[in-house]
């Protein structure tokens, strides 16, 4: 199976959503510098700017709060036509067990990390279907693996770690099965993407590491471009091996 990168997607178009900051951002610039138009996805329509003209070449803002209805559909009807739509924008709200989580974190959590995609995705369906080679990449997180969690020698062990942020990547996760396979007739490949820890302003941890947010887009734009052969439904490791549900 073939799953290098598409050079005839290349000069299409792509919306990468919370793309003003860490590895929305890289993603971004990777897929303009790939040649392809690219809206950045930003709530902040100032920060949004910026993040545009650091990228500079195809980047375009586009205003967009992935857990505001109206904002929603406002941007929908400024997209005409999409080939990539990558589901970057996410949040970690509370970092407690189950037990020690109120309710209100995990719907500020999920509004964000599940709600916000299916919002999304389905405004955005219209202008994929316009696409030859429509492509869906979701940004997920090894941690919401429920495979990795569990077991005596659980990579990520559900101790005393944020409840709320990773079981709405296991939801994610299923999202992404269900759109793959409801979408696959119409020629859509989509695709989770574990990022691997990174530096980026999620949490205390994340800020501390010294994992490279290129890194981690590099593999997201791997999934964007892929070619017709290339997988769908998977959930796949920033460095392109299969990552366990």
């Amino acid at each position: 199976m073939n799953d290098g990168p598409n050079s005839d997607v290349n000069d299409g178009t792509a919306l990468v959503t919370g793309a003003n900051k860490g590895i929305g951002k890289e993603i971004a610039r990777q897929l303009a510098d790939a040649g392809l138009t690219v809206y950045v996805g930003s709530r902040d329509a100032e920060r949004g700017r910026r993040a545009v003209e650091e990228i500079g070449g195809g980047a375009r803002l586009l205003v967009l709060d992935v857990t505001d209805g109206r904002s929603v559909d406002a941007a929908a009807r400024q997209v005409g036509e999409l080939d990539i739509l990558v589901n970057n924008a996410g949040v970690m709200v509370g970092g407690g067990t189950a037990p020690e989580s109120d309710i209100d974190s995990f719907r500020a959590t999920y509004e964000t990390n599940v709600f916000g995609v299916l919002a999304v995705t389905n405004a955005f369906l219209p202008a994929l279907r316009r696409s030859a080679r429509p492509r869906i990449v979701n940004i997920s997180s090894g941690t919401g693996s429920l495979t990795w969690s569990t077991g005596p020698d659980a990579q990520f062990p559900t101790v005393g770690s944020g409840a709320a942020y990773r079981s709405s990547k296991a939801a994610l996760n299923a999202l992404t099965v269900f759109y793959a396979h409801a979408l696959a007739g119409d020629g859509f490949k989509v695709n989770a993407l574990a990022p691997g820890l990174r530096a980026t302003d999620l949490n205390a941890c994340a800020a501390a590491s010294d994992g490279d947010p290129a890194e981690a887009a590099a593999g997201a734009v791997r999934l964007a471009l892929l070619p017709d052969d290339g997988p769908t439904g998977g959930f796949h490791s920033w460095d392109g091996t299969p990552a366990p549900w």
